[in-house]
């Protein structure tokens, strides 16, 4: 069972995995999805696959795919996958392509027929990993010379890195259809997501003057800035980040660890709690807290759980985490309180 101190660490890194050199022990940034972070790769847009398609849409192959200038070519339609990355898990089931896994690591809770094991994407070990005798296995970052490590016995790897955009998620689904013999398939769920984002985006009610929001990192009060991936999808629905005005918050690389005192002036119209899982925090937690009991959102019922999972990881389940907040804009007046 992992400590409280290690649960909280990994909320707060969920934020920090996409940017800043990550704390603990191993010098890992871990995501609360449970990617680790790679703040070196994440800086490049990931780019699309470069096999060709046939006349079903299917890749044949060899086929090569870049990412972040790197190629990987796969000799062969893989058969026996690994994942070390839940987001690529659940990258790798939306194009089709689940029975192929043969293990995932022991974050990747989602779906649920995935074979997960006590695999680490954290601490990868190349002994464990090629005792599924794969032919591919696709990371979140490179840790131990784990891919220098399968270069060795002729394992090809991909990384894919924590994305800093809604279309780098799309070029990694379709980079994942195109390593595995799915393109048309990854055609189609790109293609799904982008109309259910716009058909989201249709509903929005629409207000005199942009709801404010604060979106909770871990009950230590980290937070994000709409300079990042997380921002990114509260911007398309239209609402204002009060974290955005918080001293320090450039500094801080686009995830701020704030006050009580700045978000109880600030006053948000709604508050997103993503560390529900993590750190066991709902609307009645919030509530208790020391002035937090007269802000706006408490007091308007307008306090949102999360799913930690689904408001981190950065694969197709951000249509899932983006309906979460269009829901929660229906009925809410901006400044009703103030």
């Amino acid at each position: 069972m992992r400590s409280p101190i290690r649960t909280r660490l990994a909320a707060v890194l969920a934020a920090l995995a996409l940017v800043l050199a990550a704390c603990g022990d191993d010098d890992t940034g871990i995501a609360a999805s449970g990617d680790p972070a790679d703040t070196d790769a994440a800086e490049d847009t990931t780019e699309a696959a470069e096999g060709a398609e046939d006349g079903a849409g299917e890749a044949t192959f060899p086929v090569t795919v870049t990412v972040d200038g790197t190629d990987t070519t796969i000799e062969a339609e893989p058969q026996a996958i690994v994942s070390l990355s839940p987001t690529a898990t659940e990258m790798l089931f939306a194009v089709g392509a689940g029975e192929q896994v043969v293990a995932v690591d022991d974050f990747s809770n989602f779906p649920d027929d995935a074979p997960v094991t006590d695999l680490s994407g954290f601490d990868p070990n190349v002994e464990a990993i090629i005792g599924y005798d794969p032919d591919l296995v696709i990371l979140s970052g490179d840790r131990n010379d784990v891919v220098a490590g399968l270069a060795a016995v002729d394992v090809p790897t991909i990384v894919l890195p924590s994305a800093m955009t809604i279309e780098d998620t799309y070029t990694q689904i379709e980079v994942v259809g195109a390593a595995t013999g799915h393109v048309g398939d990854a055609a189609e769920v790109v293609a799904n997501m982008q109309t259910d984002i716009e058909e989201l985006v249709a509903q929005l009610p629409e207000q005199g003057e942009p709801l404010t929001y604060y979106h909770e990192l871990d009950d230590t009060l980290y937070s994000v800035t709409s300079d990042t991936f997380i921002g990114e999808i509260y911007g398309l629905a239209g609402l204002e980040n009060v974290a955005d005005s918080a001293d320090g918050a450039a500094d801080a690389g686009g995830y701020p660890q704030l006050s009580a005192e700045f978000l109880i002036d600030a006053d948000p119209d709604l508050i997103f709690l993503a560390d529900t899982k993590c750190c066991g925090q709902d609307a009645s937690t919030v509530a208790e807290r020391p002035g937090w009991s007269e802000m706006n959102a408490v007091q308007q019922g307008d306090v949102v759980e999360l799913d930690d999972d689904i408001a981190s990881r950065w694969g197709p389940r951000i249509v899932d985490f983006l309906a979460a907040i269009v829901e929660a804009t229906a009925d809410v007046d901006a400044g009703v309180a103030g």
